[in-house]
């Protein structure tokens, strides 16, 4: 169910000076460059555009960058947006090759962009891959299919042939988010064919996008193709989900300890964790009287002098005085590690990764720390604030599963709290002009940062004006609601904003001739048409009906659309409360693999989730309508499926299917 991809740039001369794939590829690098630090300035490109390997500027130093850049804008703290950045990248490209001396065609600008994407498209990290490989090694050596694979060389390019039938990838996804992926759906015959290889592609990406990462313009013929920079990506941001999975206080109760109030307490669940690392890093260095603050994983550590500081305040009987005395950085960072290795912890950096800065490594390391020994007091008198805060599985399940959705969209900003980062209404604003573009007018919109609260205002004003344009139920709303955080208010939007989007897909597929609005009721009786033409008595009387628990009715439904997906022999009666779940996560699991791009869990489908029911039942239709006609089960034309469908707008244009599926909100 992904959005309208969106024009990557708007000024027209910039569009002509790059293809769109190379446009996609740098917007690519620039989306995941901003992520490291959750900004961007001036100050920071010099270093940044060095592993853009931008052709021509080879033997240009960091310095040279530097200087290049300060003299065509003075002001280093200006914050940089993509438009802005290509123009620095171009300047900088025809500034390499007149210090360089390049002649002859070669001076074109299309001819140097072109081969800097090429080489920008094979630029990775060799320390990195050696990092994610020694991962996947520990992880997954043992495990019965992989492991006539693995160990894999990290001298060699292995990796990048293993992942070509998509196993260990799928296989990844479930050790950093166990039960994510039901592997009986996973292919894992000794030799598959094109379409056995495709699904298990499809099943990973659309596992990946449900976890948490942001896969926008990754196809499954990238992974076929062992694009190594995209494959190492998507390691990436698996292996980090992995490692940051306990920086939250359901998991880490502890980490209470590093406020003072409750107040704060609601502050830090906010965070997204790599700042919890960072504030829980900050926290240990005060013990051991650093005076400087860590704000990233790159240059904060460079020197090593703040690890030495850490692991001696965490494991002080490993300590030796030799780290702290060191004067040369790389020589304390191998002092460093070799403390480390006496703690027992985890570690795939080398002393050369530390003194580069490598943010992702780095990070990594820190978090092997806090994992190992986080230094964190376990008889937290402060635990009692978290009895004090609400625990509403219910919201914290919904705001999961659209903050997912939100960033499959391909949005700049990226989601770590929807009750936090929404506040402004800039991301909204963001989704909003992807699912139904040229909706927003950005004449009068603010841009982050946003310092006056009466300009986040505007912003939530205009979010709830477009919302009641497109007919959603916002009684007695004003955008200060969403701009205060309201819980309740920002689920019943993003909840309205995810439905018209599928509904808008369907209806562009197949109406968009006619004009016909498509509905809820639309849908259930699209699925219960499909199911009843294999002859089944099964029958979805709304998406609240609480017999869809077994998970029966999506089962056939989705063996009506691909009679070839569902293995039955795998199927559980799905009597008791643990059939039910495994019937309902191969549900997931399946549809996944398909390519239904869904974010709801097990439970959403046990417990009759019904605005979970209603987008798993959708995307089911939508992926089945976008298949060629050749492509369906032999008996369903094109024609049967249009007239249905026709049939059934013309026959309802309510949504009494979903049984008001906005009732709970709809007097916010």
């Amino acid at each position: 169910m992904s959005g309208y991809v969106g024009i990557l740039v708007s000024d027209p001369w910039l569009q002509n000076q790059f293809t769109q794939v190379e446009l996609r590829s740098l917007k690519s690098h620039f989306v995941s460059i901003k992520r490291e630090s959750g900004k961007l300035t001036l100050g920071d490109l010099p270093a940044k555009m060095s592993r853009l390997k931008v052709v021509g500027s080879e033997n240009l130093t960091d310095q040279d960058r530097a200087s290049f850049i300060q003299d065509l804008h003075p002001n280093l703290d200006e914050d940089v947006d993509f438009e802005f950045f290509l123009r620095v990248y171009l300047k900088l490209q025809a500034h390499a090759t007149a210090t360089t001396g390049s002649g002859g065609k070669n001076n074109s600008s299309s001819a140097f962009l072109k081969a800097a994407t090429t080489t920008l498209l094979h630029t990775i990290s060799e320390s990195e891959k050696a990092s994610y490989v020694a991962h996947i090694n520990n992880y997954l050596g043992q495990d019965d299919f992989l492991k006539k694979y693995l160990p894999i060389d990290p001298s060699t390019n292995d990796l990048f042939e293993i992942v070509k039938d998509g196993v260990l990838l799928c296989k990844l996804i479930n050790v950093a988010v166990p039960g994510t992926i039901d592997e009986r759906a996973i292919n894992t015959k000794r030799v598959l064919n094109p379409w056995e290889r495709n699904e298990n592609h499809t099943l990973c990406l659309n596992s990946a996008k449900a976890v948490g990462c942001t896969v926008v313009n990754i196809g499954t013929q990238d992974f076929i193709e062992g694009r190594r920079h995209l494959v190492l990506g998507v390691i990436s941001q698996i292996i980090k989900i992995q490692l940051l999975a306990d920086l939250n206080l359901k998991k880490t109760p502890q980490l209470v300890e590093l406020v003072d109030d409750s107040k704060d307490v609601e502050e830090l669940m906010s965070l997204p964790p790599e700042k919890i690392l960072l504030r829980w890093m900050n926290f240990q260095l005060k013990k051991a009287g650093y005076k400087k603050i860590v704000t990233n994983f790159s240059s904060d550590v460079k020197d090593a002098e703040a690890y030495a500081h850490l692991l001696n305040v965490l494991a002080p009987e490993h300590s030796n005085p030799s780290a702290l005395a060191a004067k040369n950085p790389l020589e304390r960072a191998k002092l460093v590690l070799e403390h480390a290795d006496r703690m027992g912890c985890k570690r795939y950096l080398t002393a050369k990764d530390i003194v580069e800065g490598s943010p992702n490594l780095n990070l990594a390391f820190v978090a092997h720390i806090f994992q190992h020994r986080n230094g964190l007091s376990t008889q937290t008198k402060q635990i009692s604030f978290l009895e004090n805060l609400a625990d509403d599985t219910q919201i914290s399940r919904e705001e999961r599963a659209f903050r997912f959705w939100m960033n499959s969209l391909g949005n700049l900003t990226y989601i770590n709290n929807v009750f936090e980062d929404l506040r402004n209404g800039w991301a909204l604003l963001e989704s909003l002009d992807k699912i139904s573009p040229g909706i927003v007018n950005w004449k009068i919109a603010n841009k982050p940062p946003i310092k006056m609260p009466f300009r986040k205002v505007e912003n939530c004003n205009q979010v709830v004006k477009i919302g009641k344009q497109l007919k959603f139920s916002l009684v007695n709303i004003a955008g200060n609601d969403i701009v205060q955080g309201n819980k309740k208010l920002i689920l019943a939007y993003l909840w309205q904003l995810m439905r018209y989007n599928i509904l808008q897909l369907l209806k562009n597929l197949r109406f968009h001739s006619h004009g016909k609005e498509i509905t809820d009721a639309d849908i259930l009786e699209w699925a219960n048409t499909k199911v009843s033409s294999t002859r089944s008595h099964s029958r979805m009387n709304s998406f609240k009906d609480k017999s869809l628990s077994d998970g029966t009715f999506f089962l056939e439904l989705l063996s009506a659309v691909q009679p070839r997906v569902v293995n039955w022999s795998l199927v559980t009666k799905g009597v008791t409360d643990d059939e039910k779940k495994m019937n309902a996560t191969y549900i997931i699991s399946i549809a996944r693999k398909l390519g239904c791009s869904i974010f709801l869990l097990p439970e959403d489908i046990t417990e009759v989730n019904q605005k979970m029911i209603l987008t798993l039942t959708a995307s089911i239709m939508y992926w089945f309508l976008k298949q060629p006609v050749e492509d369906r089960p032999s008996g369903i034309s094109d024609s049967e499926g249009s007239s249905q469908l026709e049939t059934i707008s013309n026959s309802t244009t309510d949504d009494s299917a979903s049984e008001s599926s906005m009732e709970e909100h709809g007097n916010l």
